[in-house]
């Protein structure tokens, strides 16, 4: 393996997921190094990029057991695990995903929350779930094969809808109990076994408020490494009922006119930002964001 530096931030090439490395070493390669949930980095006051191959070797990082990623432009990435004992050297710190978004660039960011994905899988799924031997990585696809009665297991994925609902001239917006810092979301929640999406986006609404819907739509999807989730958007109409808390979740919620004084709202990372921005692009007059 040659040294190479990774890839600038400004590159807008586009990655290709694989399963097998390439049969010779590669002239480069970008190393996703994670001790559990957070990323390895060089950092300054606003940016983050990854450590060189050099560098990670002089930290004694176990290459040979890299999970491959694929490649990005001419470059093939790799997912690496840190020893827990790890500490990072002068001028690199360990961050979490949450606190890398907008400082590391967006394509590393994007491969960053597939590699930590896959690694959790490689650490979880190392022993049989079903007769406890050892698991082997299946041969034509991301997988654990048990070789004693064959059970194959994927890298987990969690689906859930996150849904806006809107009435008139007004969104519904709601503060979870688990948000710490008190902002105000669109609702979302898991979906269930044999649900298809749309019920499940129904069933939430209900469960959490009280509400019916109507003409329920597709909105767009965003991977939510938090850590295997796929979050599935999707816009609703109000068709009924009054609002009724489901109090072990829900703090407050109430609709919100697009003229209003909004509460703090989630970041920009989530697609629940995605989907009250696309609300509020649609407003005939001024928005003013509370704090």
């Amino acid at each position: 393996m040659h040294e190479q530096p990774p890839l600038p931030p400004e590159t807008s090439a586009r990655f290709v997921p694989a399963l097998r490395p390439p049969d010779e070493a590669p002239r480069a390669a970008l190393w996703f190094p994670f001790q559990g949930d957070r990323l390895l980095v060089h950092t300054d006051s606003d940016r983050a990029s990854l450590l060189s191959y050099a560098e990670l070797r002089d930290l004694h990082v176990d290459f040979e057991a890299g999970q491959y990623l694929g490649r990005l432009a001419d470059v093939d990435c790799y997912a690496v695990e840190l020893d827990v004992a790890l500490t990072p050297p002068a001028g690199a710190a360990l961050d979490g995903l949450r606190a890398l978004y907008g400082r590391l660039a967006d394509d590393m960011y994007t491969i960053a929350g597939r590699a930590v994905q896959i690694l959790l899988w490689d650490q979880t799924h190392r022993f049989c779930g079903r007769c406890g031997a050892a698991t082997v990585n299946a041969p034509a696809e991301r997988a654990k094969l048990c070789p004693q009665c064959g059970l194959l297991s994927f890298p987990r994925l969690s689906p859930a809808v996150i849904m806006l609902v809107q009435r008139g001239d007004e969104m519904l917006l709601a503060r979870n109990r688990a948000f710490a810092d008190g902002f105000f979301s669109v609702l979302a929640g898991f979906v269930e076994p044999g649900e298809a999406l749309e019920e499940a986006v129904a069933r939430e609404v209900h469960e959490e408020v009280g509400l019916e819907l109507s003409d329920i739509r597709y909105f767009g999807s965003q991977p939510w490494p938090f850590p295997h989730s796929l979050m599935i958007g999707f816009t609703a109409h109000y068709a009924g009922g009054e609002i009724r808390l489901q109090a072990d979740e829900l703090v407050e919620a109430g609709w919100y006119s697009r003229d209003a004084e909004l509460p703090r709202l989630p970041g920009k990372l989530s697609i629940a930002r995605r989907l009250i921005d696309w609300f509020l692009a649609n407003s005939p007059s001024g928005v003013h964001y509370g704090p």
